[in-house]
């Protein structure tokens, strides 16, 4: 085959098709549980958090919220996968070879999202959201009726594989999918490319700036106790308790539970089976939609 520009241009849009189409087929879970956010900078900060401006009866002026109370940043990170294709292969028309790893290529790329989103799920016992604490937690401080703080828990402690309870019926999620600039396929494949000169190969890669961050703890429920009827229950009633600064109930749905495969079994007894191992009616079946995800396991 003869190498030339015109050459170069049809070997990028081959690989970019290839990439491009398993980029496309592949089917990712993270917008389940995550809201989308574009990015038009560095970093972005989400002032709404802690903010719930409910109605009220209008009685006098109108009572106006700040948006700007509870300031959280979410820096976007950059991100590439890069291979190298050497020119005596496509002067010897051997491209077919590499079709596999553009395809992989691919298809990690619109995967990638779930290595972080749920990632930074399985992390979010160590990691600190918009009020400064951990986003599961047992001391989220609110404020009652009276204006007093007071702590709320949306966690059960234990010592094993963690499990999530998740309200994803809300415009507002869980989890802020953070995108500043989207996955892109790129490649160094000119003459006067420092690297092609010297190297004689050229490069093909994907790049992003993008990041993940917690949105609002009410929408999360996390727990390390053991996966099971009663602990599911008491995590669902404790969602659906959680109040605004005001006192009054959020209604919280607990819509998705979330676990990692060593605790699939447990979750389809849970929220997929009619009746009981004994045989009596489950009463928890059907009551959230199963996430099994491998991005969870230690």
């Amino acid at each position: 085959m003869l190498v030339n520009a015109q050459t170069l241009d049809l070997v990028f849009q081959g690989f970019k098709t290839v990439y491009t189409d398993a980029f496309l087929k592949a089917e990712p879970n993270w917008d389940k549980i995550a809201m989308q956010s574009t990015s038009v900078g560095a970093d972005e900060t989400y002032g709404w958090m802690g903010q719930f401006p409910q109605l009220r009866e209008w009685l006098g002026p109108r009572v106006i919220h700040n948006l700007e109370a509870h300031g959280f940043k979410i820096v976007n990170r950059k991100f590439e996968s890069t291979v190298k294709v050497s020119r005596d292969h496509i002067s010897d028309d051997k491209l077919g070879v590499f079709k596999p790893a553009f395809s992989e290529m691919g298809h990690l790329a619109t995967n990638h999202p779930e290595e972080l989103v749920f990632n930074l799920l399985a992390s979010g016992f160590e990691t600190e959201c918009y009020d400064g604490q951990y986003f599961f937690d047992t001391d989220h401080p609110t404020l009652n009726p009276e204006g007093e703080v007071v702590s709320v828990s949306n966690m059960q402690a234990g010592a094993e594989p963690p499990w999530f309870l998740l309200d994803t019926s809300r415009a507002v999620r869980p989890i802020i999918w953070q995108e500043r600039e989207k996955y892109e396929f790129e490649a160094m494949d000119r003459p006067t490319d420092e690297h092609v000169f010297k190297n004689d190969e050229y490069l093909y890669g994907v790049r992003a700036r993008v990041n993940a961050g917690f949105g609002l703890w009410q929408l999360g429920f996390g727990s390390k106790a053991e996966l099971t009827a009663a602990n599911y229950a008491a995590a669902r009633a404790a969602m659906m308790n959680f109040k605004s600064d005001t006192g009054r109930i959020l209604g919280v749905k607990p819509m998705m539970l979330v676990v990692p495969p060593a605790l699939e079994e447990a979750a389809l007894k849970i929220v997929n089976t009619e009746f009981n191992d004994g045989g009596g009616t489950n009463p928890w079946s059907k009551t959230a939609d199963l996430l099994v995800t491998p991005y969870l396991a230690a």
